[in-house]
């Protein structure tokens, strides 16, 4: 990298900044960072850090680490959308450190750089920035305690060995036991590969274990307090639930083989993650095939790698998740910053002559493609305001040029302009098109409108268990009725409920009144008939405020 790209680099980097940070205000436009939120916000008004509530029922479903967070962010900062996210985007920063510390630790600063932007630019990377759930934390756990395993694994450190107990207990606490496989996997993967396995019976990996079960007994503790002291809850329909097996099996492993007490309706398919990450993991996924395409070869030959922690961590969590029957997309992120780690060195590398054909599609695809998506998507879109969208064509296309005048090799100006492409179209989603999203929520609208002080006096009720963003944006606490004891509830009561609630009602026989109403897209998947003006009001239904 020479003296004429590095201030290119520097340029992308704090756009990348800009771009994952640009949507930290948007409203909600799913339903989970909805629940999350509201769990961290029923943490508030009921003072008590151990139990997990959401619509004044027990919850149980994930570990308490990032709900401590979002409650620690809303103690601090106030209750809002960029408090419940700004946790997630101070992982997201310790994730881009931790990469480049590995990476440099490895391979030197030029592909640590490298590596940074790639986790940076990752197209799940930057939506789940925005959509947050619990991945980036996890990138920063799960990158962060390789990173000192393998820094134990060469000398020991009572930081290290610390640090990597730590962030291994943080990722358990965060999503579950299964975790443990990318951190002790990694390290495995190097010991097989370099010749030492033996090297893993050392007592420090025993007692670092041992450490790490202790740092997470915080976890368990919350879960006996919760639910493993009160075996009267009724949890999944059924009362004597233990937290605590939950935590250890059901989580994991009946989710592994999908017949725990949540289940995904599909079964799942062992290459589900592998055409995942044709889009998750945009614009490097096909660089990154050939990375593992390459690194395989080279085992097989015998060929030293400068390591096998990423490698390793990455594909053993990846298949992993590929064999299980529960599958979500974004369970990919964790090993991002592996992925990011093991695909930049062939960002640059001397390729063979068919090798550096396929890296040339690989790159200019995604040049040409992504701009030209995201001008047609706002041609159809056609959102009140063309301002941000003429501002990030007029920045991003000035950006583009000067790369292209840079007196640079091809490979480094090709990496620059894939990453300006894909900085492009997601400032544009995080700025116009999200929000734009989020503008069709009904349940937003139907918040607001149940804030207004003449109803203060009310109690709120959701008809439904899944309105957790209705949830969330009502000022004071939720409950949950069923709607076979809608008739039950006291006179003087709001409703929220959507069209299939109201057909119960109806028939039923429940008398009940719309108080107001509101449009709504139903959707998490974003539908082409909503993308165009011109058909949106053929995917959007209402939503309403009803009372008795």
């Amino acid at each position: 990298m020479n003296n004429t790209v590095k201030p290119l680099y520097l340029l992308i980097f704090v756009l990348a900044l800009a771009v994952n940070f640009a949507g930290i205000n948007t409203d909600f436009f799913s339903d989970d960072p909805g629940l999350y939120a509201s769990i961290a916000k029923n943490m508030m008004y009921r003072h008590n850090l151990l139990q997990l509530f959401t619509y004044n029922q027990n919850w149980l479903d994930k570990p308490h680490f990032p709900f401590w967070a979002i409650w620690l962010s809303f103690k601090t900062f106030g209750i809002s959308v960029w408090a419940y996210r700004l946790p997630a985007l101070i992982c997201f920063l310790l994730s881009a450190l931790y990469t480049f510390l590995f990476s440099r630790k490895f391979y030197g600063t030029e592909i640590a750089i490298t590596a940074v932007l790639i986790l940076m630019t990752a197209q799940h990377t930057m939506l789940s920035n925005v959509d947050v759930r619990a991945e980036p934390y996890l990138m920063a756990f799960v990158t962060g305690a390789i990173y000192h395993v393998a820094r134990l694994n060469q000398r020991f450190t009572f930081t290290d060995f610390l640090l990597a107990a730590l962030l291994t207990a943080f990722a358990v606490m965060t999503k579950g036991i299964f975790l443990i496989g990318a951190v002790y996997g990694a390290l495995l993967g190097q010991l097989v590969f370099t010749g030492r396995f033996t090297s893993a019976f050392r007592p420090v990996w025993v007692f670092l274990f041992l450490t790490t079960a202790l740092f997470t007994l915080p976890e368990f503790y919350a879960l006996y307090i919760q639910f493993d002291a009160h075996a009267e809850k009724v949890v999944f329909a059924r009362t004597n639930v233990s937290g605590i097996k939950w935590f250890l099996w059901d989580s994991q492993f009946g989710r592994f083989v999908n017949n725990g007490p949540i289940k995904q309706k599909s079964s799942g398919s062992i290459l589900f993650f592998a055409h995942t990450l044709l889009w998750a993991f945009l614009p490097w996924c096909l660089l990154f095939y050939y990375a593992i395409y390459k690194n395989t070869r080279q085992i097989i030959s015998k060929i030293k790698l400068p390591e096998y922690y990423a490698l390793s961590g990455g594909l053993l969590l990846l298949l992993l998740f590929s064999l299980s029957g529960f599958q979500l997309p974004f369970y990919t992120n964790a090993v991002f910053p592996l992925f990011a780690i093991v695909t930049a060195p062939y960002c640059y590398a001397k390729l063979s002559k068919a090798a550096e054909v396929y890296r040339q599609v690989a790159t200019w695809l995604f040049i040409v493609a992504l701009p030209l998506l995201i001008i047609t998507v706002h041609i159809f879109l056609k959102p009140p305001s063309q301002l941000l969208f003429v501002l990030s064509c007029l920045l991003f296309g000035a950006v583009a040029l000067v790369i292209i005048r840079a007196k640079a090799a091809p490979a480094y100006r090709n990496f620059l302009l894939v990453c300006c492409a894909v900085l492009f179209a997601n400032f544009y989603m995080n700025t116009v098109f999200f929000n734009m999203l989020a503008s069709y929520n009904g349940q937003i609208t139907a918040a607001s409108y149940i804030n207004q002080p003449k109803f203060d006096s009310y109690s709120v009720y959701s008809l439904r268990q899944s309105n957790n963003v209705f949830q969330f944006y009502n000022k004071r606490p939720v409950a949950f009725i069923a709607p076979e004891a809608f008739d039950k509830t006291p006179p003087q009561s709001l409703f929220f409920a959507n069209q299939l609630t109201l057909d119960q009602l109806t028939q039923q026989k429940s008398a009940f009144k719309v108080v107001a109403s509101f449009a709504n897209y139903p959707q998490e998947n974003i539908l082409p008939k909503f993308v165009n003006s011109a058909t949106r009001n053929q995917v959007l239904d209402k939503v309403y405020i009803i009372s008795h």
